[in-house]
């Protein structure tokens, strides 16, 4: 499957209700429902079977529309009368996405929370944050239903999710950005939900002193730009983190991108306006969203899969994420990061030759040289092959995923278990095979676990797969760790009782020790001696490629 398949298969599968603004609804319509007071705005949710209170759908920022398009967001709106808050509202509009959609929209700054129905505003109850993925292009899982976690933790956690802005709208940069809007504003989105959650959670049942952030994918790469921002400042948004496959794309200087907005503005016919911001502001959606596509880098010929992307501003970025680990600018908390076996299956070309490898990571990563990439195919020779992909797939797969999802999580663990704490560190990989998958020649493939996480038929998952039958007994055992460590800040005091202990990271001297989440076989291993090297490898070209 390629990426662009991947990303339009979870967006259609969310089939989000494009309620943008949800009606009035009248006092006698809400007895017996719960409401919450947020001070700008009412929201009636509905009280589930399970116990759970279900709010969906409620502004956390202004619709990001007109003027405030391509800036950092603001205060959500005042409004009068209780709000329907009982549907998902419309995730942020992805590239390519054809208009007019029902599901997609550039009013999306929306926040669902689940939290138990007899909690009260002292209740203080641990909070768990997620970010979704997709590649900051998309919101592939922005709707992922919490009411699962929230039950199965014994009405002991609230859960939250939101939509953040992505492709262009998210992420287009340009020193006339800088001085006229603000850059990286997906990322300020993410920042301005975290300080939602701390004013408003409370409501819920939550508290806001303890609060887990969660992300898989560009998620996962989002809570590891969280931990590094501003230099590693703590604002006390979060006590803890967890990276699913954390995502480092190449994220330039916003010098490197000037090229990206030219384009950009000359596609919609910007070019050579006088405030060329506020002609992209006073454009037809219609008209951007022609121009919310990739394209290649300069001197490449293929468009790399991740085009718009975070960009280092000197603020909420100041250096590439690498170099910013490297020198302990991170929030020093408690954290759970991973990955899945074959990372790399979704992404990677279907490559038939060395050279075929070489390409593909030049249009993705410009700067390497062709020294570079011969020292890549050294790395990954000629692997055994895999179903229904040329010869050289496995290791154009086996490469891209290790430098782009599994030695980032494993040099993040590596250095907060030697720069915090080797005992508030655990790391794991994912080996739940899916018959479907290694079928279809990906293996254990990027972020396929999320059914055991959030339960089957809440993660957009097709419940007619393995998570309903062979992988059915994984999902208490995943679900409880991440529970767990919601709640303690540890897998393992809330484990599933026959799960085994999860062992902390340990010093790193070694490499580092993982779970192995697979069924019926979930243990204890070693980072092998042969990753670790390549890991090393990647990291020496970790700079050239803008991570």
């Amino acid at each position: 499957m390629s990426f662009t398949g991947y990303l339009i298969s979870l967006v259609v599968l969310l089939g989000v209700v494009n309620q943008v603004t949800p009606a009035p609804l009248s006092p006698s319509s809400f007895d017996g429902q719960p409401v919450v007071d947020l001070e700008y705005s009412q929201y009636q949710g509905i009280r589930l079977s399970s116990g759970v209170n279900q709010h969906l759908g409620m502004r956390y920022a202004a619709p990001p529309l007109g003027d405030l398009r391509f800036r950092a967001p603001a205060d959500p709106l005042e409004t009068s009368g209780v709000k329907n808050a009982t549907s998902f509202q419309a995730i942020c509009l992805a590239t390519d996405t054809e208009l007019p959609s029902t599901t997609q929209s550039e009013d999306c700054l929306f926040v669902n929370v689940w939290g138990p129905a007899s909690a009260t505003p002292k209740s203080k109850l641990p909070v768990w944050v997620f970010i979704t993925g997709g590649g900051y292009t998309a919101n592939s899982n922005a709707n992922y239903n919490g009411s699962t976690v929230v039950a199965d933790s014994g009405q002991s956690i609230v859960m939250v999710n939101f939509g953040y802005r992505v492709g262009s709208y998210g992420f287009l940069a340009s020193e006339k950005v800088r001085e006229n809007g603000d850059l990286n504003v997906g990322l300020l989105d993410q920042r301005m939900a975290l300080k939602w959650v701390q004013k408003h959670i409370e409501q819920f049942g939550g508290d806001p002193s303890h609060v887990v952030i969660h992300g898989d994918s560009a998620g996962a790469g989002s809570v590891a730009l969280h931990l590094t921002a501003y230099g590693g400042r703590d604002d006390g948004l979060f006590v803890g983190g967890i990276g699913e496959s954390v995502f480092f794309p190449a994220q330039p200087q916003v010098c490197e991108l000037e090229w990206q907005f030219s384009r950009y503005v000359n596609d919609t016919g910007c070019a050579g306006s006088p405030d060329e911001l506020m002609c992209l502001r006073s454009k037809d959606l219609t008209v951007l969203q022609e121009a919310n596509i990739a394209t290649p880098f300069p001197g490449r010929t293929a468009a790399p899969l991740f085009y718009w992307t975070p960009t280092i501003d000197g603020e909420f970025i100041q250096d590439y994420p690498y170099r910013l680990i490297e020198q302990g600018k991170f929030v020093k908390v408690p954290i759970i990061f991973g990955d899945d076996t074959n990372e790399g299956t979704y992404f990677a070309t279907n490559a038939s030759t060395p050279a075929d490898v070489a390409s593909f990571f030049q249009d993705n990563y410009p700067h390497l040289t062709s020294t570079d990439t011969d020292a890549i195919n050294a790395q990954y020779p000629l692997m055994a092959p895999l179903p229904e992909h040329a010869a050289y797939f496995p290791s154009a797969a086996a490469a891209y995923g290790e430098t782009t999802f599994t030695c980032v999580g494993n040099y993040i663990a590596q250095k907060f278990a030697t720069m915090h704490n080797p005992y508030k560190v655990w790391n794991y990989r994912v080996n739940i095979l899916q018959p479907e998958d290694v079928t279809a020649g990906l293996g254990v493939p990027h972020v396929s676990e999320m059914p055991a996480i959030f339960g089957l038929g809440n993660a957009n998952d097709d419940v007619s797969l393995s998570y309903s039958n062979v992988n059915a007994e994984i999902i208490p055992v995943v679900m409880d760790y991440f529970i767990s460590f919601i709640r303690d800040l540890s897998p393992n005091r809330y484990k599933f009782a026959s799960a085994p202990h999860w062992e902390s990271f340990g010093d790193g001297n070694d490499g580092g020790r993982r779970l192995k989440l697979q069924t019926n076989a979930t243990g204890m291993e070693k980072i092998p001696q042969d990753q670790v090297k390549r890991c090393e490898f990647w990291r020496g070209l970790a700079l050239t490629m803008e991570q």
